[in-house]
């Protein structure tokens, strides 16, 4: 009997096993482990299932589990009848809607909040009391705003004993905590000896995170050409995982750095140096630090100018030598030096021989001689009148005559250097009695009233000229002029009849004269007039004895007046 209460006990229990598994296998719920909403946005989640039995039968409920672990009911959906439980947080911002895939349903939660990244459990239960659950987490993303980046704005020592700060990089309302990271140029910076970087975190009201960074380092000399940014990485949803960055604006820094090496040079002028001109010379460090000059012309027994320029004026052969510019580091007491050469070209006046003045005769030939001692090669050249008369430092005159008297200007110049040059006069003087220019005229007919005659007369000692008449009178009224190889006059004569006129040129050597013959040509109004006289005289010869006046004086007078003459010259050439 044993064996067969063994046997269907054994049986029994295969019955149950059976029944259970088939319950099992009949129900199964499908839902994803997370996902990744926007804040403020609207999370879809999803509850799939599997059952033999209909979805009428099927008896869905939504729970969210609180921080301590509690679970609390959202809402329930029996058939197509939904209830939600109005103590929920949820209430007013759920909804759940089949999806188009069967036997899947969706909870929707709208305006989605930090305080919503909860797990979410669906609980599938069917009409024979039989139920799974599956479970998802809601992870909320917040997009951080925009970073910002604020730079020290005073000077950064490379000599400073510490770490200096760079600046300050801060984002802020994001979620989860962005990260910030530090670059200079394109190299992210991590913590060294010489690099720090501190991060603090704030959560705001809100429960969005504000991360803040400040960099510290120990700076030299090639910063400052560098370029500081922060880089602000975030996650958004739906990236897989892969972070999102926003960069902040490029910053520089004034890095303090002593020089290394001092210039010395001379600014102006920027060719060859002249006597006369204003030197300009300037000394400059490699560094921008507190930083002390001074120049020292070391061939003048040590004069120094505490300056790191200093203005020659007008200066000479003597300024030339050289200078030395000292810079003093204040902060690190180091000197450094450098030194630059002045050299002033010069160009003494010219020397002429024979100087000034020449004296020389008719036929006579000279050599003469023209030089000026320079620091540069010269050029000479020999002018007359404004024209080049020889390119050599030497001029020969040979055969003298009176159109070799002059004045010769010897110009020296220097082609290397603009406006350096010097000139030297000589006057030469060729002696010799007066000869008149001019020849004699034998005759100038004129109308005119008055004549200019005038007169070159060529000699030296130079020549004095009168000007006379025929009948002896000497002429006042004449100008004269002296010229490179004598004198010129001019003279204005007052014609009322025909005349000759004398140039008279003499000096004491001898004399020399020529004569203008002029005659006075009648004009056709003189004639007229004439006529008109002796007409006068056969008219008016009556009007001069005392009687009263007659008719023909009347005539007279409208005579008088329609010609423009005076009726009283009239009447005192009739009475005459």
């Amino acid at each position: 009997m044993a064996v067969p209460n063994t046997a269907s006990l054994l049986a029994g229990l295969l019955l149950v096993l059976f029944h259970t598994w088939r319950a099992w296998a009949a129900l199964e719920v499908y839902m994803n482990d997370t996902v990744e909403v926007a804040l403020k946005g609207t999370a879809k989640i999803t509850c799939r299932y599997t059952s033999e039995e209909g979805r009428g039968s099927m008896d869905i409920q939504w729970f969210f589990r609180k921080g301590t672990g509690e679970r609390q009911k959202i809402c329930e959906q029996v058939g197509m009848m939904t209830t939600i439980n109005r103590t929920s947080p949820y209430a007013n911002r759920i909804s759940v809607n089949d999806t188009e895939t069967p036997a899947e349903v969706a909870l929707s939660i709208r305006d989605v909040q930090l305080s919503d990244e909860v797990d979410f459990i669906c609980r599938v239960k069917s009409i024979s009391e039989d139920h799974v659950e599956g479970h998802t987490t809601l992870k909320v993303f917040g997009k951080p705003d925009h970073p910002t980046i604020e730079g020290v704005t005073t000077g950064i020592s490379v000599n400073a004993d510490s770490l200096s700060k760079i600046g300050t990089c801060e984002v802020r309302n994001g979620y989860p905590k962005p990260k910030i990271t530090w670059y200079k140029n394109t190299t992210p910076l991590r913590n060294t000896d010489n690099v720090n970087v501190e991060t603090s975190t704030t959560t705001e009201s809100s429960g969005l995170f504000s991360v803040k960074s400040v960099l510290t380092m120990k700076v030299d000399r090639k910063d400052k050409d560098a370029k500081f940014y922060c880089e602000a990485n975030y996650y958004l949803p739906g990236t897989n995982g892969i972070m999102t960055m926003m960069e902040t604006t490029k910053i520089n820094i004034t890095v303090i750095y002593p020089s290394t090496f001092v210039d010395f040079w001379i600014e102006s002028p920027k060719g060859p140096i002249k006597e006369g001109d204003t030197v300009e010379l300037r000394c400059r460090g490699d560094g921008n630090a507190v930083e002390t000059y001074s120049i020292k012309d070391l061939k003048n027994d040590g004069v120094t100018w505490e300056v790191d320029k200093v203005v020659l004026e007008n200066v000479t052969r003597l300024d030339s030598g050289e200078y030395e510019c000292t810079l003093t580091n204040i902060d690190i007491f180091e000197e450094l030096s450098n030194r630059t050469a002045v050299f002033v070209n010069y160009l003494d006046e010219a020397v002429l021989n024979p100087s000034d003045t020449v004296l020389m005769d008719k036929g006579d030939t000279i050599t003469a001689t023209c030089n000026a001692l320079s620091s540069l090669q010269t050029n000479t050249a020999w002018f007359k009148n404004n024209k080049k008369i020889s390119k050599d430092h030497s001029l020969i005159l040979e055969a003298a005559t009176f159109d070799t008297s002059g004045t010769y200007l010897c110009v020296v110049t220097v082609p290397e250097v603009e406006g350096m040059e010097t000139r030297g006069s000589l006057h030469v003087h060729v002696k010799g009695k007066p000869e008149i220019q001019e020849k004699d005229v034998n005759e100038i007919e004129t109308s005119d009233e008055t004549i200019i005659l005038s007169c070159h007369a060529k000699g030296y000692p130079t020549p004095k000229i009168t000007w006379t008449t025929s009948e002896g009178k000497v002429i006042n009224s004449g100008s004269q002029l002296e010229t490179d190889s004598g004198a010129k006059s001019q003279v204005t004569v007052q014609l009322t009849s025909d005349v000759t006129v004398f140039c008279n040129a003499s000096n004491e050597i001898d004399s020399d004269s020529v004569s203008f013959n002029i005659k006075v040509k009648i004009s056709e109004f003189l004639l007229l007039f004439h006529l008109l006289l002796s007409l006068c005289v056969c008219i008016c010869m009556p009007l001069c004895a005392p009687s009263p006046c007659p008719p023909s004086f009347l005539c007279l007078f409208v005579f008088t007046q329609s010609e423009g003459l005076q009726l009283s010259d009239v009447l005192f050439t009739c009475c005459l």
